[in-house]
């Protein structure tokens, strides 16, 4: 009689991870891959070779992992939360450890066991912030692997402090230390301080992290300066820490102990049938509302538009005063410059790249040499700065006022539409929300550590598929089939957008869903709106994200109610900013 086999798989957002014991939970076989979204081909892979080494021996199985669970949906499978599966093995294999600290591609976990109580568990699911894909995202901008950047941060002599939750965020921190030419081996460390920073403050919440402490999952088995970076934040020690082998397997270790009496596929050889045909358990690709039936609507629709644009005007032909207008972003630099009209006669826009004040001033030395080359004497009535920068600008530049950001658009919003009941800017990395009521903005919204509602979420995506953002929004605008990419973290729906792609759906579809993905964001994860009356019927949309008429019709097909732009959506802070001046002088 051959002796039965438990098989736990761990099929995470980036790899497989198997155990097979034996009836005396002995291991008698184990594995781990990364799947690069490629997991049934893989999956086939690895259980034809269990096949061949085991044959028809029975079988007890159970699947586990963000990904086991869509598997374990799609053929009927047994499953098991990989929270508990982990715990089990833990449990079982090590009694005296206290704390689990799991860290995996795009999730994070903590368990806090005491005895003869049940575990306290914390996930983290809806942030790249403390997991692997942030360290592979912060690795690229370095042009490096993860690997290495382990070992670059083994070489470092000092942290710097950056944003420890939204990738994005932290991508833009990185940047800015590159700038200044800060040693690639203090910026690797500072990336694996964050995640040490977001891991504890994210996960535990208020409970005490006790040793001794069992560090499972991938980046922790593979990469010594992310456990090095933990341990001097908790200000521990390696006596502390219960080292484990290959702790990346511990949850399909477990999931192979609670295999036993849970519903079982018969062998291995049926199961591989299974999976290698996968067409009868594939679903329809999911997909929503085109936003635009033809190229005849679009244009109609442009026309449309055009009636709240603002007027525009050479400095040839302008009047001699004018108001300036100053909106110093967190990454960015906006300046206006209008006339007695109202009309725009200049305008600059440009990245910090880490000095905000030289970034101005490069604008306004623009400004002068378009001016000298005019001929005319230009006044400059008043001026007015908001943004991060306002106060540090106001000082800087002399200027004769300043207001907060949120005033700024509303003033701008309201110019070509006083009766405006909802403002949304979206930037590249921000975004706000004004509610507006009797004209008084009456509640104010802003992402304070997320920045998938915002314009980088489709700038990363459009360079990821070889496009320019206008390329991949015009295609967005024309998709017959935009997929239903729902609401998730930047970094996290790459591999969501890998799987409709394998899925046989379009570029254009996948452009027009993260248009919808965008918006969703911002209207349900950033507002939480269950209610778009809340809205009222005059919207307006301004920010850089908003010269991308994808995202503008998708907030239309989704609160089913007009909204306005205008020509210069992301100038609308510093335009604000120049008609408040102008009204002061």
């Amino acid at each position: 009689m051959k002796t039965g086999i438990k098989l736990g798989i761990d099929i995470g957002s980036t790899t497989i991870k198997y155990v097979a014991l034996n009836a005396k939970h002995e291991v008698i076989a184990s594995g781990y891959q990364i799947h690069h979204t490629q997991y049934l081909p893989l999956l086939k892979s690895i259980l034809t070779d269990l096949y061949t080494q085991f044959g028809e021996a029975p079988l007890s199985l159970a699947f586990t992992g963000s990904v086991g669970m869509g598997v374990c949906e799609r053929f009927s499978l047994p499953f098991v939360q990989e929270v508990i599966a982990e715990t089990e093995c833990v449990k079982q294999n090590y009694p005296t450890c206290k704390t689990i600290i799991d860290m995996g591609g795009e999730d994070a976990k903590m368990v806090f066991l005491k005895d003869d109580t049940i575990p306290v568990m914390r996930m983290s699911g809806n942030c790249s912030g403390g997991t692997g894909a942030f360290l592979d995202q912060m690795a690229l901008l370095l042009g490096c692997s993860t690997q290495q950047l382990s070992l670059l941060a083994e070489k470092s002599n000092r942290i710097y402090n950056m944003a420890s939750r939204c990738g994005v965020f932290s991508k833009t921190d990185v940047q800015n230390l590159i700038s200044k030419h800060i040693p690639s081996e203090d910026i690797a460390a500072s990336v694996f301080h964050a995640v040490a920073v977001q891991i504890v403050g994210g996960l535990s919440k208020g409970m005490k992290i006790t040793p001794p402490i069992l560090l499972s999952g991938g980046p922790f088995q593979f990469l010594p300066a992310l456990k090095s970076a933990l341990l001097n934040y908790l200000n521990l020690d390696e006596k502390d820490i219960i080292s484990v082998e290959n702790a990346n397997l511990l949850t399909a270790f477990g999931a192979a102990l609670k295999s036993t009496g849970l519903k079982q596929q018969s062998s291995l050889k049926l199961l591989i049938q299974q999976i290698d045909n996968p067409a009868k358990s594939l679903e329809k690709i999911s997909s929503l509302m085109p936003l635009f039936s033809s190229e005849d609507e679009y244009r109609h629709w442009i026309a449309q538009k055009q009636t709240t644009f603002i007027p525009e005007e050479s400095l040839e032909h302008c009047s001699e005063n004018l108001y300036l207008g100053i909106d110093s972003g967190s990454t960015t630099g906006k300046i206006i410059l209008l006339d007695e009209n109202d009309r725009v006669v200049f305008k600059y826009y440009a990245p910090n790249q880490g000095n905000a004040i030289l970034n101005i001033k490069k604008g306004l030395s623009l400004f002068l040499e378009e001016a000298q080359k005019t001929g005319r004497k230009f006044f400059v009535k008043n001026s007015c700065s908001t943004g991060y920068g306002e106060d540090l600008m106001k000082a800087a530049f002399h200027l004769g006022e300043s207001i907060v950001e949120t005033k700024a658009h509303y003033l701008g919003a309201r110019y070509n539409n006083p009766e405006i009941t909802f403002v949304l800017d979206i930037g590249g990395q921000d975004m706000k929300a004004l509610f507006i009521k009797n004209n008084i903005i009456e509640r104010v919204e802003i992402n304070e550590a997320c920045s998938s509602g915002c314009g980088s979420f489709i700038e990363a995506f459009a360079k990821t598929l070889n496009y320019s953002v206008q390329l991949f929004a015009e295609k967005a605008c024309f998709a017959k089939n935009p997929c239903d990419l729902g609401t998730r973290c930047t970094v996290f729906m790459n591999s969501k957008v890998k799987q409709f792609l394998r899925e046989g759906a379009k570029n254009e579809d996948i452009a027009a869903g993260l248009s919808y993905s965008v918006i969703k964001n911002c209207l349900f994860k950033v507002l939480r709106l269950h209610d778009f009356s809340a809205l009222g019927t005059h919207i307006s949309v301004q920010g850089g994200a908003m010269k991308n008429h994808a995202i503008v019709r998708a907030l239309e097909k989704l609160t089913q109610t007009e909204v306005s732009f205008t020509n210069i959506p992301e100038f609308m802070g510093a335009f604000g900013c120049a008609l408040y001046a102008k009204n002061c002088s």
